[in-house]
């Protein structure tokens, strides 16, 4: 029985984030999801089931739209990791989904991590 990528993915993602609900402690999970195009990032508050802050490389005032590499999400780790400290958040999880930690979701990490988040 082959598994197909999806299937994969979707084990990978569940397998993430079952592993962090037991650490979660009540902090925001920082949620990537990158695709062909743009990469975005949201801090979620799951007790009360609310977006607290996101960012994407839609976001016309980051300048890098419609570009999906490295430094955009670079950019974009930056501004979220600027977005959680304006709401008051300083300490959150990071929730990777079913992506590898490797490249565009790595520089992301790195700039949130640059900015002031602690994950």
């Amino acid at each position: 029985m082959a598994n197909t990528k999806q299937k994969l993915f979707q084990k990978r993602r569940l397998r993430v984030r079952n592993k962090l609900r037991k650490m979660a402690n009540g902090r925001p999970r920082l949620s990537v999801h990158r695709s062909n195009k743009n990469i975005s990032v949201q801090l979620i508050d799951d007790v009360k089931g609310v977006t607290l802050a996101a960012a994407s490389t839609q976001d016309k005032d980051l300048g890098v739209a419609g570009s999906n590499n490295k430094d955009a999400a670079a950019k974009v780790g930056a501004a979220i990791a600027e977005r959680a400290k304006a709401a008051g958040i300083e300490e959150c999880y990071f929730d990777r989904g079913g992506f590898l930690y490797h490249g565009k979701v790595k520089a992301l990490a790195d700039a949130a991590r640059d900015g002031g988040l602690k994950f």
